[in-house]
């Protein structure tokens, strides 16, 4: 699933393509892309609207239109958003060959043939914008722009690289929680836009077991996974997110980010800090990649009892 560094990753390279440009056409092919709105009423909603600010919220893409509409898309687990140039070949995403791009140099060949598609936006200057998706869970809806802080409040916490990401707000987003800390990590409704792949990266690198219940962490756990995941992320977006599946950025291409990965898909190779076997585990159905030998298991803290009268 792309999470808020492949999220980004697309956002950044649309915003200088698309910004001022005006929707002339959308067409919704697949109609659980906007259910349970029908097709239609996005479309009319959408096109012929100028597109004001590209943003990201979470894993969410937020394209903001005139007339104080906006265009919120979720890629779910196999979603891309694709830029067609106007003088692109029919049935082909972006030309990777572009002279500068985020990330480290491809290591890939040409950008996958043009599958599964969902919908097409298509721009005033004779480009599209094409949202494909293999699984179909990939999601849009549109609403007045005024709607967006009560929608994003009611699903997504804080945002892992702004500023109210800190080692206190972690410990208070986590105080009294036994669920492990990987899955407290997946939720959305506390921290924003980490998903599997680095939330394994974060506790690594914070040393801390994935098992851990969230709760048992002090203030120096929570400095270090915070560190943790601002390193990961960050990391991450130097090199266009990661490609282990079906990601593709905005041009087709893949990201490099997996070649730089510690722990995740490293089952059974050898820890690059102590040199211990790395281990796969299931956590809350997704499999969880971490090293027995440095990433320490906190212990459930026990609450203290209350006084005697």
């Amino acid at each position: 699933m792309p999470e808020l560094p492949e999220v980004e990753t697309i956002r950044r390279q649309l915003e200088p393509e698309v910004l001022g440009r005006r929707i002339v056409g959308v067409e919704v092919l697949d109609e659980r892309w906007t259910r349970p709105e029908a097709p239609s009423a996005v479309e009319r909603a959408v096109a012929g609207r100028a597109i004001e600010a590209v943003e990201r919220r979470g894993k969410y893409l937020i394209l903001r239109l005139d007339e104080g509409w906006a265009l919120v898309m979720h890629l779910r687990m196999t979603g891309n958003l694709l830029l067609r140039p106007a003088d692109a070949p029919a049935g082909t995403a972006a030309d990777l060959m572009e002279p500068e791009r985020l990330g480290a140099p491809r290591l890939y060949e040409s950008p996958p043939e043009l599958r599964h598609l969902r919908a097409r936006l298509e721009l005033d200057d004779g480009s599209e914008l094409l949202f494909t998706d293999a699984r179909r869970f990939g999601h849009a809806v549109a609403m007045r722009g005024d709607e967006l802080d009560a929608y994003f409040a009611a699903r997504l916490g804080v945002e892992p690289l702004s500023g109210e990401l800190t080692a206190e707000s972690l410990l208070e987003l986590a105080s009294g929680r036994t669920a492990p800390l990987k899955s407290f990590l997946l939720n959305q409704d506390r921290i924003a836009g980490i998903g599997n792949i680095y939330a394994d990266e974060a506790l690594f690198r914070a040393e801390l077991h994935p098992l851990s219940p969230a709760g048992s962490m002090r203030l120096e756990h929570a400095e270090a996974l915070r560190e943790g995941i601002v390193e990961a992320l960050e990391l991450a977006l130097r090199n266009g997110g990661s490609s282990i599946d079906d990601y593709r950025d905005a041009r087709g291409g893949r990201g490099s980010m997996q070649d730089e990965f510690l722990v995740h898909t490293r089952e059974g190779q050898e820890c690059p800090r102590c040199g211990s076997e790395i281990r796969r585990v299931v956590v809350g159905g997704r499999s969880t990649y971490f090293c027995p030998g440095c990433q320490t298991r906190l212990r459930r803290r026990r609450r203290r009892k209350a006084a005697q009268r």
